[in-house]
């Protein structure tokens, strides 16, 4: 520096230049608001911080200590053992919930070393793990971030930002989350302990293979419960979390023998396991991926079912009665799918076991079973357009090309095969499209035939014990189920409950009335069929026309009690298939005529509420409403559902729900049934085969269940005779392994039955000297037993000519006992009445009902060809009763 008087006065003159004050001053100013500046701009940025935090926070899910809990578990079916038979899975509801006494300590050692080593020491965030993961995301300028959360976190990720994985890329979101996640996790921790939160964590994740929480995982990938799982085995489940697909232990076991061995490392380091165990458990490395290979080829077999018939029936029961509780469809069908429902069902795991394995036995069947094909096809032209093409496209193609009588019904499986690739390429060739697999697209399933379904009830609670709903493979959850929902006719067996039992109850009739099987029309004039051949069979009692299945008898009591009457008793035996007026085409069907005696319905029945409906007559009349559960609860065990009694009703009187079983314990002892007796238990039941015969039925019980046995082709085809007595040998072989432990017993007698002997063929009490050879004793109902005399036997003068009472002009009387022809009620006149051509040309119409003195006088008589006459009036008798022999109908 110069110190000279002229440095010194130059420097003086600097310092005080104003231009350089001037420049000092702007230069300070300057930086004092730049300082400024940068305050405002910090404190404008801390406080936006602030606001875009406390806006982050004000967006927070607001939750319940109820809300961090895992949604969408499965509901659970038992039987009523207890013991699980099937679990009713929507998407993401694979999870089953237990409690922190049945996971083993090591199974969330497991978890807390591979996911949160630190979790019992911070409250919710793990500041080290923070301050590491974003040290190497900026290290790596974005490109490699690792996972910060925390047990706790996670568990919220599972239970209340369950959209998480929508977030795809977008880091806003992604922040916005996250912060949101360390909030509630501060917040649940002041609330939650650690073995809680551990508890609900374990319940909530996703371990692969559709398995949601650990005792799911265990099930899928051990086959046992989490409470039996080793440390080994611990290490592989707690392994899969972080990434389910890449650490998948039966698709990428590779990777997760690594993880699993860093889980069992950092196990040991955090002293959660000694030496010795971790010794133990890495010996096992090889062995545990092979218990699970082992296990998945088992689980895949038995899971290839898709569920039984009984447990699809119980799905929907329970759906309908959710409904009926307060419930909208989709609410139902949510809470049974992914609600966790506990569903305690009526099955017996034994009975059902025995009609499994007689159902798949195939001596039950006649040999060379027969295929049912069911065919899409969809060809798709150059365009792009897609030509569907269905069975009944390929049944109608086949009709007109190749056989007339072509129904889709195959000998074998290849002889389908073949006539699919003959229609697939007629089709082809039509569209003008290569055939080439590129082209088409086709389904191709077969079923075997004839088909079969039954059901087994316990009569005295209501409970369907056992199920099926068809033979062979079941391919898939809540197919066509034969028992519950195929509509078929019932044939004979609705002439207990459709005619005889309204007619017992209410209508005055008993065991012994009398109706004569004899020609006779409904009332649009077609003739009644008789299942036999073999002509009339003249007077015949209730408690007969049941044991040998009658039809005339069965139409004439119907007639005479109305069809009407007969209607309401069905609909209170339970059967909802029934119509009193619907549209079909241009006609308007109801259920409630005379061929209702029959079983000739709009629609038919199903063997569910055939069950049903004998099980009250079983029951001593009273109906209790066939139930496939008995309580639902929720997985906290309140009870959603209780069925433990089912509603009930009086339907027939105890009495007379007594007469017709005794009538149907002749069924099985001689008449139409005996085929299913199997010695020493009470039976009583009826068969019924429609017309064609297009259905097989076998419906009956015995002191302990009822059993309803239905057997056809699915297509309506008609079955030959040894396909016929299918539905007899299923409910013969069942029913027989069913009560071998149980005691043979006979059915009660209620108070109220009397015997009386009578007069078969008047169904009144008997003349001493005429009636001998047709009295029996029987049973009736006290006040309904007969009090008049039998008035079809007759001594007296008769004519010789027709047998009748002789006129005074007969010239061939005789004295002596002759039986009467049958006075029935009027009712039935107008279906049986016989035009007798007379000598004189003219005619006399004449009815079973006529029972008066021979019409003919001397001249007749004097007529030298009147033998001639009887023989043409015979004659014609006898076409006329040719004519109206039937088809087979029993």
């Amino acid at each position: 520096m110069n110190y000279s008087k002229k440095g010194v006065r130059a420097k003086q003159k600097t310092l005080n230049s104003k231009s350089q004050k001037w420049g000092r001053k702007i230069a300070l100013t300057c930086v004092k608001v730049m300082l400024a500046a940068v305050v405002g701009i910090g404190i404008c940025g801390v406080a936006a911080g602030i606001g875009v935090f406390r806006g982050i926070l004000s967006s927070t899910p607001t939750i319940r200590l109820s809300d961090v809990v895992a949604v969408g578990e499965a509901t659970i079916v038992y039987d009523r053992e207890g013991n699980e038979i099937d679990q009713y899975v929507s998407t993401n509801s694979n999870r089953l919930s237990v409690g922190m006494d049945e996971i083993p300590d090591y199974l969330g050692k497991a978890f807390v070393a591979i996911e949160d080593e630190r979790f019992y020491q911070h409250n919710g965030i793990d500041f080290k793990s923070i301050i590491r993961a974003g040290y190497q995301f900026f290290k790596t300028g974005g490109e490699e971030a690792q996972g910060a959360s925390t047990i706790t976190q996670q568990l919220l990720k599972n239970t209340v930002f369950t959209d998480w994985t929508s977030e795809g890329n977008n880091k806003i979101k992604k922040i916005k989350r996250k912060i949101q996640e360390q909030y509630l996790a501060l917040e649940i921790t002041k609330y939650y302990s650690k073995d809680e939160i551990l508890l609900r964590y374990m319940n909530a994740i996703n371990l692969g293979q559709n398995t949601l929480g650990v005792e799911s995982a265990s099930l899928r990938y051990f086959g046992k419960h989490c409470s039996e799982l080793t440390i080994s085995e611990c290490a592989v489940i707690a392994s899969i979390t972080q990434n389910p697909s890449k650490y998948n232990p039966i698709r990428h076991p590779e990777e997760n023998v690594k993880r699993r061995e860093k889980c069992l490392n950092k196990m040991l380091e955090l002293g959660f396991i000694s030496q010795t165990q971790y010794d133990e458990a890495m010996a096992d490395t090889d062995a545990v991926y092979e218990r699970i290979g082992l296990y998945d080829i088992d689980y895949q077999k038995a899971n290839a079912t898709t569920g039984s018939y009984f447990s699809d029936a119980v799905y929907e029961q329970v759906k309908q009665d959710l409904i009926l509780s307060g419930y909208n469809e989709n609410m139902a069908e949510t809470l049974l799918t992914s609600g966790g429902l506990r569903v305690e069902s009526t099955l017996d795991p034994k009975i059902q076991a025995i009609l499994n394995e007689e159902y798949a036995d195939p001596s039950n069947y006649p040999e060379n079973v027969k295929w049912y094909l069911n065919y899409a096809l969809t060809i798709i032209s150059p365009d792009g357009t897609k030509n569907n093409f269905s069975k009944e496209n390929m049944m109608t193609w086949f009709k007109q090309n190749q056989n007339s009588k072509f129904n889709l019904i195959f000998s074998s499986q290849d002889d389908a095969y073949a006539a699919v690739d003959t229609y697939r390429s007629a089709m082809l060739a039509q569209l003008g499209v290569e055939d080439d697999a590129d082209n088409y697209e086709e389904t191709i399933s077969m079923t075997p035939q004839p088909q079969s379904a039954m059901v087994i009830e316990e009569q005295n609670t209501g409970y369907v014990v056992a199920m099926i709903g068809g033979r062979g493979a079941k391919e898939g959850r809540r197919t066509l189920n034969r028992a519950t929902s195929a509509k078929r006719l019932p044939g004979s067996t609705f002439k207990v409950v459709a005619s005889y039992a309204p007619a017992l109850d209410s209508a005055g009739k008993t065991l012994a009335t009398v109706y004569n099987d004899a020609p006779f029309n409904y009332a649009d004039g077609t003739p009644v069929r008789n299942w036999y051949k073999t002509g009339y069979r003249g007077i015949q009692n209730i408690r007969s026309a049941i044991r040998d299945s009658l039809n005339i008898i069965a139409v004439k009591n119907i007639t005479v009690i109305t069809p009407r009457l007969g209607y309401d008793y069905l609909l209170n035996f339970g059967f909802t298939t029934l119509t009193d007026g619907v549209q079909v085409g241009n006609e308007i069907k109801s259920d409630v005529n005379q061929s209702l005696a029959l079983g000739g319905l709009t629609y038919g029945v199903t063997p569910y509420e055939l069950t049903g409906a004998y099980a009250a007559i079983a029951n001593g009349g009273t109906y209790v409403t066939p139930k496939l559960y008995t309580r639902v609860t929720d997985s906290d065990g309140n009870v959603i559902l209780d069925n433990t009694n089912p509603a009930t009703r009086q339907v027939i009187k105890e009495t007379t729900a007594f007469l017709l079983t005794s009538a149907m314990q002749d069924v099985v002892t001689s008449g139409t049934g005996g085929r299913v007796n199997f010695g020493g238990m009470a039976i009583a039941g009826k068969t019924g085969t429609t017309t064609g015969p297009t259905d097989a039925w076998f419906v009956g019980y015995t002191p302990y269940y009822t059993a309803a046995t239905w057997t056809g082709y699915d297509n309506n085809v008609d079955l030959n005779s040894a396909e016929d007595g299918v539905s007899k040998t299923l409910w013969r072989k069942v029913m027989k392994r069913v009560h071998e432990d149980l005691p043979n017993t006979q059915f009660p007698v209620p108070s109220g039955i009397v015997q009386v002997a009578v007069c078969s063929q008047s169904g009144k009490l008997p003349i001493p000297g005429l009636c001998d050879g047709s009295v029996y004793t029987e049973y009736f109902a006290e006040g309904t037993e007969p009090t008049e005399s039998c008035d079809v036997h007759y001594q007296g003068e008769i004519c010789a000519y027709d047998g009748l009472p002789a006129s005074p002009d007969c010239p061939f009387k005789y004295t002596g006992v002759a039986t009467m022809p049958l006075v029935e009620d009027p009712a039935l006149q107008q279906g049986s009445t016989v035009i007798i051509n007379n000598p004189d040309g003219t005619q006399t119409v004449s009815t079973p009902n006529t029972r008066s003195q021979c019409q003919h006088d001397a001249t007749f008589f004097a007529n030298p060809d009147y033998e001639s006459v009887i023989n043409q009036q015979q004659a014609e008798i006898n076409a006329r009763n040719a004519a109206a022999q039937p088809q087979t109908e029993e």
